[in-house]
């Protein structure tokens, strides 16, 4: 069992990711016709638009200023992308037989390395209007749609060998070159794991225990009741993984009372665990740790602290148009 009070610093990751979103909207004249960004272990690098050219993260200056190819090689992939998207909705429109209106293609297209075992994998998928659209199968070079009307599409890219090869290479060598590159120059800024605070709440007596944890980095972070050691599903409603301010993330699992008998509190238990860290926090159900705002205060203090946690707990920070795209493309992986 751990117990935490502060977030604490662990250097124990095992797979990394270098991911490149792109997306091209139609339609729209208040924003960038074409956006894109670049992000490695989930940190983002540096970004594009279609009106302003690149731009980098803080912490990567110092990098594109001593590799300048890289930013020469990404802006160029990216004026390309933007050409190249601007005329696949064109002809997606036909193939789907829509009006002009707003239409959005988006891609997610990257590489996984385990620096354990040394496995690469390579990415690369489209959506379409906010639905999957295509998947490049690097095993067997060809593309994947579950859309009827993308399967002319599906058959030109395939006839598109030169470009096939490019994505293998790319998505096989290049892209992991890149990847562990960037590791080696943000391994101070990248390879920390930060473990959450985490703590029980509730609103009123008749509403659900929530087991909340806060402030973890990265968002790989799974929580979940469990009963006599048992992971529990039947009383619980996990929730999503949402960003703060910071650049960390909060979860919170909800419990409902009405599945405890109050003999049974003392075999609950709520579990935070976070991807590349060996150590479970675990924080039993426990009526006297428990943070709410309705009990009576019995001072000043308490009442402070009370109007506090339910407040960062009601409040969801509005998540990034990035984050959007990010979360929407990992579902749509084939």
């Amino acid at each position: 069992m751990l117990t935490l009070e502060h977030p604490l610093q662990a250097w124990l990751q095992v797979k990394h990711s270098l991911k490149f979103f792109s997306t091209e909207t139609s339609g729209v004249q208040s924003i960038p016709e074409f956006v894109a960004g670049a992000l490695v272990d989930e940190v983002q690098i540096g970004d594009f638009n279609s009106v302003r050219g690149a731009e980098l993260k803080k912490d990567w200056i110092k990098f594109f200023e001593d590799h300048p190819q890289h930013l020469e090689w990404y802006s160029l992939q990216s004026n390309d992308s933007h050409h190249f998207f601007k005329a696949t909705i064109k002809t997606l429109r036909q193939r789907f037989n829509q009006t002009e209106g707003v239409h959005i293609i988006q891609r997610m297209n990257g590489c996984e390395w385990n620096n354990e075992t040394g496995e690469i994998n390579g990415f690369n998928l489209y959506s379409y209007d906010g639905e999957d659209l295509l998947a490049l199968d690097l095993q067997t070079l060809t593309w994947i749609t579950p859309k009827p009307q993308a399967v002319l599409t599906k058959l030109r890219w395939d006839a598109q060998k030169t470009r096939l090869e490019l994505n293998k290479n790319f998505l096989g060598y290049r892209c992991p070159e890149f990847l562990k590159e960037y590791l080696q120059y943000g391994r101070s800024f990248l390879q920390t794991a930060v473990l959450p605070s985490v703590s029980l709440l509730q609103k009123t007596p008749s509403s659900p225990i929530s087991c909340h944890a806060t402030g973890f980095y990265p968002d790989r972070g799974l929580m979940f009741w469990r009963k006599d050691g048992e992971e529990i599903h039947e009383g619980v409603d996990p929730g999503e993984i949402l960003p703060n301010n910071d650049g960390t993330f909060q979860l919170s699992v909800d419990l409902k009372l009405s599945s405890v008998t109050p003999e049974d509190w003392q075999r609950y238990d709520c579990v935070f665990q976070l991807s590349g860290v060996n150590e479970d926090i675990i924080t039993k159900l426990d009526k006297t740790a428990i943070r709410t705002n309705w009990k009576k205060p019995t001072d000043m203090g308490t009442f402070i602290a009370a109007a506090v946690i339910v407040l960062a707990f009601t409040i969801i920070t509005p998540v990034t148009f990035l984050t959007y795209i990010n979360k929407k493309c990992e579902k749509s992986k084939v």
